[in-house]
């Protein structure tokens, strides 16, 4: 069995400052590129079949992902989102696209690659719209609601403050590598309801991970860090497990062994944000928690 060993960090070494900065330097890129993309793209990072609207077609005799997308890739202009091999071995193909020209040359090509279409459907653009208008209304009450419950627990502004930022970083900062990736033409990752969920995930994360820190910091017997160790061999050890298990079914479900749509994107964006989390909880949030015992209100 491997066994997996939380180094003891001597914090002494560095101020408050110096631990604070790296995390706040990355939550800054983050929401920078995120306001690059809204002013190139007019949406605050890319959005899939979900909130955009488009078009699915369910397509039998195509006998691999491959030769969709061959068939599909020249002289038809829309873009593939997804493809998705139903049990009875169709295959449903995700266009964003409701162009009437572009849905002839869909129809066009399936024809010529010997596909035959079973089922046609379209998603309006006012469909999704409501989609994003409802998923961002879900994030906003999800954060609201932790936020209040958080102050309501810790009944100071402080270590309650530390939490929302940490909570806060920890959405954000996968948001912002997933425009680089965009921008930069390495990799896209669309938004979806799938996707959202996984933010919605991170905020259940990512308070666990700093009330954890708070609890033994502020409410447990002994010395500031020797609280933060006990805290730090739980809670990395947890959230390690967590990295590794995601990391596994992004792996796993994969394209190239059991081409699970949308579950690939899940588990990126929760490694991303899962190791955010890593760096917000023990570098940000320990740096106000230490602040607020040595030097604030708490002294």
């Amino acid at each position: 069995m491997v066994e997996f060993e939380v180094p003891e960090i001597d914090y002494d070494r560095y101020s408050n400052r110096q631990l604070a900065t790296p995390p706040l330097i990355v939550l800054g890129v983050s929401l920078l590129l995120i306001s690059v993309y809204y002013f190139l793209n007019g949406t605050p990072a890319p959005l899939g079949f979900d909130f955009t609207g488009g078009t699915e077609i369910r397509l039998a005799d195509a006998s691999s992902r491959g030769a969709i997308r061959n068939a599909f890739g020249q002289g038809v202009g829309a873009e593939i989102e997804s493809i998705r091999q139903t049990g009875s071995g169709d295959y449903i193909v995700t266009f964003l696209t409701q162009n009437t020209g572009e849905l002839q040359a869909i129809r066009d090509a399936a024809g010529a690659a010997g596909f035959d279409i079973q089922a046609e459907t379209t998603r309006s653009p006012a469909f999704g719209s409501t989609n994003t208008q409802n998923a961002l209304f879900g994030l906003v009450i999800a954060f609201v609601g932790m936020s209040a419950l958080i102050f309501v627990l810790f009944r100071s502004f402080v270590p309650s403050i530390a939490v929302v930022i940490s909570a806060f970083s920890d959405i954000m900062i996968p948001i912002g590598i997933v425009n680089f990736l965009a921008l930069t033409g390495l990799i896209e990752i669309k938004m979806t309801l799938g996707t959202v969920a996984a933010l919605l995930m991170l905020i259940g994360y990512s308070v666990d991970s700093d009330i954890l820190l708070n609890n033994h910091i502020l409410r447990r017997r002994g010395s500031f860090y020797e609280s933060t160790y006990r805290a730090m061999r739980t809670g990395v050890t947890m959230t390690v497990t967590s990295i590794v298990a995601m990391i596994t079914m992004t792996v796993v479900s994969s394209e190239w062994i059991f081409a699970i749509d949308l579950l690939p994107d899940i588990g990126l964006i929760l490694v991303l944000g899962l190791t955010a989390d890593l760096m917000n909880t023990y570098m940000l949030n320990l740096s106000l928690l230490r602040w607020y015992k040595f030097e604030g209100v708490a002294r």
